[in-house]
């Protein structure tokens, strides 16, 4: 696949898979395939595994590899496979070189991990495993606003394959600015904050974004995203209406329950349990019946 090819098919909901346990902690495999089956039937064409949906954090190395075996193997080369990696850059590159053992096409390289990044750091961060793996096209995961436009220019010249950016800084102006500036054609630029700000990102550049929903409701993200490349906002926008409730409860609260309403709804439709590790927490009752009521609501069984 060239480097064109990948950016096209960038271009779409890039669905982050969560990542189901069993009663032990351990994770459960068989509800792990079916959420992933679930999406590419549901007509998913990009998944990445091992994002912060996917509980990137809280998993073992060897968790997190035994996810993207997974996917690989579920998915059955029928959607783009974008693995998550980070930490050390040695831990990044190891990563980077399982995924594409196992079919990975792309690595998000999740913000670097320390209290002190400078912008030439950051470039140095993604430019070692971008070198380390010329053969994967490289997308980092932004989510701090002080990345400058000249930043990405400058890592893309030196690694050709960074050729798209998952943008997460909540400001779309800043977003459209640095897209602009950097190049709307020269990379794939996806809106990292889901289906809330999606209209508002694809009206200054992206052209794709991310979504943990889209595990429980393909069709709705789907949807948005019909709507989005076909700049009908306000049919996106009916969209954006019916999935609101269901955003706002992830963000509440510094979206402290981001992953929990996700693995709570798939719970409540009888894909896996409702279980998330440390640091989250479970949603409490009123959560759990507002999470019921949405679904309703959707027609999701």
């Amino acid at each position: 696949m060239d480097l064109d090819e990948f950016r096209r098919r960038l271009a779409d909901v890039v669905a982050i898979t969560p990542t189901p346990f069993t009663a032990d902690d351990e994770i459960d495999v068989a509800a792990f395939e079916r959420v992933v089956r679930r999406m590419v039937d549901g007509g998913v064409r990009v998944l990445t595994v091992n994002g912060n949906t996917g509980e990137f954090y809280p998993l073992s190395p060897a968790e997190r590899r035994t996810v993207v075996e997974l996917t690989a193997a579920a998915a059955a080369d029928e959607a783009l496979l974008v693995a998550g990696v980070g930490f050390d850059t040695a831990t990044a590159i190891e990563a980077a070189h399982h995924a594409r053992d196992q079919g990975a096409h792309a690595v998000m390289v999740h913000q670097p991990v320390h209290p002190y990044v400078s912008r030439a750091g950051w470039i140095g961060y993604h430019r070692k495993i971008a070198t380390a793996a010329p053969d994967l096209a490289v997308i980092p995961y932004v989510r701090d606003a002080r990345i400058e436009a000249e930043d990405f220019t400058v890592l893309a010249d030196a690694c050709p394959n960074v050729l798209a950016v998952k943008y997460a800084v909540p400001n779309p102006a800043r977003f459209g600015a640095v897209a602009r500036a950097a190049g709307l054609g020269r990379f794939t630029w996806i809106a990292g904050l889901a289906e809330l700000s999606a209209p508002g990102y694809a009206a200054v550049g992206a052209a794709g974004f991310t979504s943990g929903l889209v595990s429980v409701a393909p069709h709705l993200s789907l949807r948005m995203q019909e709507a989005l490349v076909a700049k009908d906002f306000p049919a996106a926008m009916e969209v954006w209406d019916s999935i609101r409730d269901f955003e706002h409860l992830r963000l509440a609260d510094s979206s402290a329950d981001n992953v929990s309403v996700v693995k709570e709804a798939l719970h409540q439709i009888g894909h896996g349990r409702a279980d998330v590790r440390p640091p989250a927490s479970r949603l409490d009752v009123p959560a759990r019946e507002k999470v019921a009521e949405i679904l309703a609501a959707w027609g999701v069984r």
